[in-house]
């Protein structure tokens, strides 16, 4: 295991009926003058929108609201949101919605105090140096914004999806009520899932040894989300299934299971691309990649896809090939997202073969190699784009 320093001061507020609570926890953390920064209808529609907001009334805290969010969040509606901070004298910034908001929201916190164009720091041409607080009142389990350093923003002129990663954006508290799922659409819900699984993943494939609490923890996630996910998307209003998804997305990518060892994280660069390209789900884009990537790897690391598919997907141990089972781990992966009712290949995202090379331009690799599990060259990418064209349960 390899040195590493861990703090994660995130206060979770979790169970039923804890957004009432909201109002308390945004004064707690010094909040006086609140930007409610929001998605499409549906917190409108389902009346919590409303009830955040009077949470903030009874605590007598000024608030203004920037609606708007997409999936895979733009840039310009963050331009938007830091002038509105600037010019209402924000001090603090309240997500209500999902990862997007939660990532839109970080931006506008980072945007405020700095001086040039805020996609200088998602292209780490500089560091965030100082941030308004950001706390969140999530409704979909999957991104793990709510306790995670990082963001991601869609620059919407060049369909150019990139990250950012600082302990100044790690969101101060997130209100966690599994309830708040209760209304997603089956497919929002296995998205979820399989964003959550690869946030594990990304972890799990390691060259780092003597990792073994950290592979079972992840394994643990993974085990969870096998369990549970079939059962959200079967029977949304299921309260177990629903809370233990939640914080499972939370637990996926506050980085507790990735200290102490190197990680990949290629899976999700390769990924961005389709969802800056063509606008698709993340998690659906991650559904098509991964099993991809995992097929193009495996041999490089026969024995930790082989002790994946064994402690996770219940495969056989095949002492004599372990590469037979370390397949048969990623089939069964593949199988369960399709099961899922996610895609399995790039057709059904509507990507096309002839896009594949601008998709691998804009992965900026060039002559180099990029990723931790397995350096990857442009070609080696090109390649995985192509598995993963017309992959097949």
């Amino acid at each position: 295991m390899d040195n590493f320093d861990f703090y994660s001061p995130t206060e979770f507020v979790f169970g039923r009926g804890r957004e009432k609570e909201t109002g308390r926890y945004v004064k707690k953390y010094g909040g006086r003058r609140v930007l409610i920064h929001y998605g499409s209808g549906s917190a409108v529609k389902s009346g919590l929108l409303e009830t955040v907001k009077r949470s903030l009334e009874e605590e007598g805290l000024y608030y203004t609201e920037l609606g708007g969010v997409k999936p895979n969040p733009r840039d310009t509606l963050v331009y938007e949101g830091t002038e509105i901070c600037r010019r209402e004298g924000i001090d603090f910034i309240l997500a209500v919605g999902g990862g997007s908001c939660i990532d839109s929201s970080k931006a506008i916190a980072a945007g405020v105090f700095y001086e040039g164009d805020f996609w200088e720091l998602y292209l780490r041409k500089s560091e965030i140096k100082k941030a308004l607080p950001v706390g969140t009142v999530l409704t979909i389990a999957a991104a793990g914004s709510e306790g995670s350093s990082s963001s991601v923003i869609t620059k919407e002129s060049e369909g150019l999806k990139r990250s950012v990663n600082s302990a100044l954006i790690r969101p101060v508290f997130s209100v966690l009520n599994p309830e708040l799922t209760f209304s997603l659409p089956p497919y929002q819900t296995a998205c979820g899932a399989a964003d959550i699984m690869a946030h594990v993943l990304e972890r799990y494939f390691t060259n780092t040894e003597e990792v073994e609490i950290t592979d079972r923890l992840c394994e643990a996630v993974l085990i969870t989300m096998v369990k549970e996910a079939p059962i959200a998307v079967r029977e949304p209003e299921n309260y177990g299934a629903r809370a233990n998804i939640m914080w499972a997305g939370t637990v996926a990518h506050n980085n507790s299971l990735g200290v102490g060892r190197s990680q990949d994280w290629n899976s999700h660069a390769i990924e961005h691309e389709l969802s800056g390209r063509y606008d698709v789900a993340h998690g659906a884009g991650l559904a098509v990649i991964m099993p991809a990537w995992m097929e193009f790897v495996m041999k490089r690391g026969v024995m930790r896809f082989a002790q994946l598919a064994v402690r996770v997907f219940g495969c056989e141990m095949n002492f004599e090939a372990p590469e037979v089972t370390a397949k048969a781990g990623i089939d069964a992966f593949r199988k369960f997202l399709h099961g899922l009712g996610l895609p399995i290949n790039l057709l059904e995202l509507g990507a096309k073969e002839e896009d594949i090379p601008a998709l691998v331009e804009k992965q900026g690799v060039g002559d180099g190699k990029t990723g931790g599990f397995v350096q990857l060259s442009s070609s080696d990418i090109e390649e995985i784009y192509k598995i993963a064209l017309k992959a097949e349960v």
